[in-house]
């Protein structure tokens, strides 16, 4: 069943003026960790929703999917939730159970068929839930007993049906519950290691769990987990510094989403909710240059009149990270090679031409016309607008 999800989701980004006169610069192969890329095109995580039911498998729908996209020179997955109570959304997948690991390997054998380098990236949503998407109903777990707000999640009341619900008001993690967390994520790591995967991308954005850590807003503790910034960013700091011990930080990456406003409503909308982003993330930077991940992954705001990040902060994530730097937002091919040349940026991910253009680097590369996007078709459904979008014939 097609999903009408797009008015919360997601914004319809025109092939118009997307290709870039001069797109060398995409094109130049980059070395990130022991992987050398082929181009500086990157297939960022897209929710879609596709996962075998029950159980939440990846399958071989997904690997058509995922084999299709292989041209980037890097692919990131969707987000894969590391234990049930991480799940936020029907019909997303997991990396937590023996037959989600079987599952995924077919989709890492069809793109390493490919020559293609993916990353597994690892979710889990907090408080951004349903008790009905919860083990036994239970509430979501957050770092504190406070509700997610501006955001809504799917649900399902049927099979291949369902309807968009507020989140459920979570309960506070105990310190103990804390410290396992961190544990079940490295339990996720080699779960993806298992799979196949060439190494894994921890999901610290959009105001799921680990954003809730960080951010004051989300995070009222007193332990040692809450309060100062130091403290509210342990457990971004236990989460990479564990997984980074268990599969080597070169295979690894960390995607953030600051996002700079004028006032602190606009900086809660969907759980960016920072004071400070620019401390906050800077700060957050430095721990992931101590710990010596491959890449940073940057998330852009990308709806119509979004506050673009500034140059003082791309200049200060630049100094403080010595690896790769992946931007994602409402780029065109040619404000990505700009961005590439400028130095601030190594990587460029294009989500919804992606999704659209499963031969996208060689359209990009060749000036050819891209596919328009079928909107109604990103959220749960078959394979019509999933795997059935075709590469350029001429």
């Amino acid at each position: 069943m097609r999903l009408r999800l797009c008015a919360f989701f997601c914004q319809y980004l025109s092939g118009m003026h997307f290709y870039a006169m001069n797109h060398e610069a995409l094109f130049t192969p980059t070395q990130l960790g022991p992987f050398t890329l082929r181009n500086r095109i990157v297939l960022p995580p897209l929710t879609r929703s596709r996962s075998t039911q029950p159980g939440n498998v990846a399958n071989p729908l997904m690997a058509t999917y995922y084999r299709q996209r292989a041209g980037a020179g890097f692919m990131v997955t969707e987000g894969t939730q590391i234990e049930p109570r991480g799940q936020g959304y029907a019909w997303t997948p997991g990396i937590h159970s023996a037959e989600q690991v079987e599952g995924w390997r077919q989709v890492t054998d069809a793109v390493h068929a490919e020559g293609g380098v993916i990353f597994a990236q690892l979710w889990h949503v907090g408080r951004v839930s349903h008790t009905s998407l919860q083990p036994g109903g239970g509430a979501p777990v957050a770092p504190s007993a406070i509700a997610a707000s501006s955001v809504k999640v799917f649900i399902e009341t049927g099979p291949g049906s369902g309807i968009l619900a507020e989140p459920s008001v979570p309960r506070a993690l105990a310190t103990d519950e804390v410290k396992a967390l961190v544990q079940l994520y490295v339990q996720a790591a080699r779960n993806a290691m298992e799979a196949g995967f060439d190494g894994i991308e921890i999901h610290c954005a959009n105001g799921y769990l680990v954003n809730q850590f960080i951010s004051a807003h989300s995070n009222l503790r007193t332990d040692e987990y809450g309060g100062s910034l130091h403290n509210r960013l342990r457990f971004l700091r236990e989460v990479t510094q564990a997984i980074a011990e268990v599969i080597g930080a070169d295979r690894m990456g960390v995607r953030f989403s600051p996002l700079f406003a004028s006032t602190t409503e606009e900086r809660v909308y969907l759980g960016l909710v920072e004071d400070d982003p620019h401390e906050t993330y800077v700060e957050a930077v430095k721990i992931l240059q101590e710990i010596g991940i491959a890449y940073l992954s940057l998330a852009e705001a990308d709806w119509d009149a979004a506050p673009r990040l500034p140059d003082s902060f791309r200049n200060a994530v630049r100094s403080a990270f010595g690896g790769k730097i992946l931007y994602a937002g409402k780029y065109t091919a040619e404000l990505a090679a700009e961005a590439i040349e400028a130095g601030w940026a190594d990587l460029i991910a294009f989500g919804r031409p992606f999704i659209a253009n499963p031969d996208l680097p060689a359209r990009i590369a060749n000036g050819w016309p891209l596919n328009p996007l079928d909107a109604a078709s990103m959220y749960g459904g078959t394979h019509q607008g999933y795997s059935d979008y075709p590469a350029y014939k001429g």
